[in-house]
């Protein structure tokens, strides 16, 4: 089974990002859609048909057949038959979405539209196409093929997107997209003569800037004065890290609100573990600060530019 974004079998996220970019500039228009509640609505029928393509083995198949029809149990004791759906958090329940769609959409995709570059994750998908029409006729098409594998494209989340930019300057309600993390949308950006221009590409959205700032605060950083500098650094480089490598690939600027809030967090630190900087935010910024232009190694986004950002 190939993997799921036209043309390009066994690529990463980012490399998905990659190639949606540059198909944005080939293409004006983009059919973003979304699939309401998959992994509830799966038909058993349609998706054992699907895996008896792939697998032979008759035990194996029983097994999986079992595993999908398991009554589950409520907190009363009270079992609820199921026939249709993967449970959600099963470790085969992801491979098994992806080989369902992989028939529902991707090969007939290949099938009837072979001339529209497409690229799905899970059941959030996008679709190239070259004029406004041609999108809403495509839409119209694909909930059709879904109805018929017994699935709903969600309403609020599928939309048709024009991909304005410098030379495409018609005015549309639909602008932007979010697609794995990223927020593409007209941008200002800078040609190889340094002269700016409006293009069309991804950053990190603001969906995703907000999951991590959550995610420092739940680490509850400011309040853990028993622990030294270097501690939270231990902690915490390998998730910065793993941040600065997935969103700043593309436009990592829009990464300095993350950066800044991580400083913000150790100088809140500072405040609470040493009791000279109690109330003063100004001088933990500046101590804060000066740490890290001695020691620009101790923190992963300390090795970027937005590293003067404490006050």
């Amino acid at each position: 089974m190939p993997d799921s974004y036209g043309y390009r079998p066994n690529k990463s996220a980012l490399d998905a990002i990659g190639v949606t970019r540059e198909r944005c500039w080939k293409y004006d228009w983009v059919l973003e859609f979304d699939i309401r509640g998959l992994f509830d609505n799966i038909d058993h029928t349609l998706l054992l048909r699907a895996v008896r393509k792939h697998v032979k083995c008759e035990w194996a198949l029983l097994y999986i057949e079992r595993w999908l029809t398991a009554p589950m149990e409520l907190e009363d004791g009270t079992r609820v038959g199921r026939t249709r759906g993967t449970p959600q958090g099963g470790v085969v329940s992801p491979v098994l979405a992806n080989l369902f769609l992989h028939y529902a959409f991707d090969a007939w995709m290949t099938r009837e539209h072979p001339d529209l570059p497409w690229c799905r994750y899970a059941d959030d998908g996008l679709v190239h196409c070259r004029t406004e029409a041609e999108a809403v006729a495509l839409k119209v098409a694909l909930a059709a093929r879904l109805a018929e594998c017994h699935l709903e494209m969600h309403p609020d989340k599928t939309k048709i997107v024009y991909c304005k930019d410098g030379r495409r300057r018609g005015s549309y309600p639909s602008t932007q997209f979010e697609f794995l993390g990223y927020c593409f949308r007209p941008r200002g950006a800078m040609n190889r003569k340094h002269k700016m221009f409006t293009g069309f590409g991804p950053q990190v959205s603001a969906s995703s800037l907000k999951a991590m700032r959550q995610k420092i605060r739940e680490l509850r950083i400011r309040r853990r004065t028993h622990i030294r500098l270097a501690d939270i650094a231990r902690e915490i480089n390998p998730i910065l890290q793993g941040w600065l490598n997935y969103y700043g690939r593309y436009s990592p600027s829009a990464m300095h609100a993350v950066w800044k809030y991580v400083n913000a967090t150790l100088i809140a630190w500072a405040m609470r573990k040493y009791k000279r900087y109690n109330g003063r935010k100004i001088q933990a910024g500046q101590m804060i600060g000066s740490i890290a232009n001695k020691r620009r190694k101790l923190f992963v986004h300390w090795h970027q530019s937005t590293v003067g950002a404490f006050a």
